[in-house]
């Protein structure tokens, strides 16, 4: 069983693509790289099938390959393991946790139901059905954009009182959310951004760290920025995270992972894969070649 608590959740952490071939089976290769690059580079934890790992598209197999050569590779290293297993169904994600816990994941993070509108009772009956099963410290996942379900501070203060309830990654960018979270939640309650436009003023209201698209291609930068928020350095951080501008608007240009993917393309560092629904980037990046250069700096 996992010890992690949420005073190991901090700093950058990166939501990892899942890189694949032009015909859209997984490159396991190419996989083990990029896991590679990010403990080079620090970052403190990576997500394997989440959003931007294209969980929806991966089968069961797929997930426990991924998760097995992520553990194999952290050994030994200060990056963590968070498995992506929401589900609409209960059931299905404490199959999932246990299956994460089984192969070494340190977490395990659980998005909001999709597709089933539900209420904050049914948000909270449901996460707390799955942690009272769960071997894994659990992190909630709120991306309301996505799942059309809000899971609010009110309900996440409720939650944050389980015991294996240890975190939550908050998508939703509202200027007050970061707020109202710290200002419920118990500190022993890691509060972490899903929105790499506005983590840096999330740390600042009191998020713990972020879990990032960003630092697939930047992961020096935005761990620079978590760095320099953790020192009190306010000044430096804005400077060096307004340097990620454009970045940030390249990547919400289309769906995610779809701009970010073309990008570690055109750096060399994965094949032209993707997976249904999805489609591969066919348009023009304003500044791209320059985002390049950056990129190859750092990976």
């Amino acid at each position: 069983m996992s010890n992690l608590t949420a005073k190991d959740l901090f700093g950058s952490m990166t939501a990892l693509v899942t890189p694949m071939s032009t015909d859209g089976q997984i490159d396991y290769v190419q996989w083990e790289s990029l896991i590679k690059q990010q403990i080079h580079a620090g970052i403190n934890a990576i997500v394997v099938a989440g959003t931007t790992g294209e969980s929806a598209m991966l089968n069961a197999d797929e997930i426990k390959q991924l998760t097995e050569i992520a553990v194999s590779l952290v050994q030994d290293t200060n990056t963590k393991v968070i498995v992506g297993t929401g589900h609409v169904c209960a059931d299905k994600v404490i199959d999932n946790n246990r299956q994460a816990a089984k192969l070494g994941a340190d977490a395990v993070l659980v998005v909001t139901p999709y597709y089933i509108k539900t209420t904050q009772k049914g948000l909270e009956k449901h996460y707390n059905t799955i942690a009272n099963q769960s071997p894994s410290p659990i992190i909630l996942y709120n991306v309301p954009t996505r799942t059309q379900n809000d899971l609010l501070p009110k309900t996440t203060a409720v939650l944050a009182q389980h015991s294996m309830i240890v975190g939550i990654k908050e998508a939703v960018a509202k200027n007050n959310r970061v707020k109202e979270l710290f200002a419920m939640v118990p500190q022993n309650f890691a509060i972490l951004s899903g929105d790499d436009d506005s983590f840096c003023e999330s740390i600042q209201q009191g998020a713990h760290g972020v879990i990032s698209v960003a630092s697939n291609v930047r992961p020096q930068s935005i761990i620079e920025i978590c760095n320099y928020l953790a020192l009190g350095d306010v000044i430096s951080a804005k400077k060096c995270n307004s340097s990620l501008d454009s970045l940030y608007k390249m990547l919400s240009y289309q769906p995610n992972p779809i701009p970010v993917k073309y990008l570690l393309h055109l750096a060399g560092i994965i094949d032209k894969g993707i997976r249904l629904p999805l489609t591969w980037f066919d348009g023009h990046l304003v500044g791209a070649k320059k985002e390049i250069e950056h990129i190859k700096k750092e990976l």
